[in-house]
C-alpha cells in the first residue's frame, strides 16, 4: 500500500489520484505521522461497500438463526404468498 503525506495530497492530488486509478492501489494519507485516511478508487469502494451490505445481511439471518426467529417452510410460503404469485 502506497503512503503519502497530507501536504503531498494538498500539492499533488491531480497525480496520486491518477496512479490511483491505474494502479487501484490504496492510498494512506498520513497527517503529523499519523495514519488520517484511505484513498480507494470508486469503483473498489463500492464493490466492498456492497459485500458489507451483504455481510450484514448474513449476520443478521444468523442472529435470527441464534435467536429463533425462524419459519418453517411452510410458514414461509404463507407469508410470502402475495409475492409469489
Amino acid at each position: 500500500m502506497k503512503t503519502e503525506l497530507v501536504t503531498t495530497l494538498k500539492r499533488q492530488a491531480t497525480k496520486i489520484l491518477a496512479d490511483l486509478h491505474i494502479t487501484k492501489e490504496p492510498v494512506l494519507i498520513t497527517e503529523h505521522g499519523q495514519p488520517s485516511a484511505y484513498l480507494v478508487d470508486v469503483d473498489d469502494y463500492e464493490l466492498m461497500q456492497n459485500r458489507m451490505h451483504i455481510l450484514e445481511g448474513i449476520a443478521r439471518g444468523e442472529s435470527a438463526v441464534f435467536e429463533g426467529r425462524v419459519y418453517s417452510e411452510t410458514e414461509a410460503e404463507k407469508k410470502l404468498s402475495k409475492w409469489l404469485k
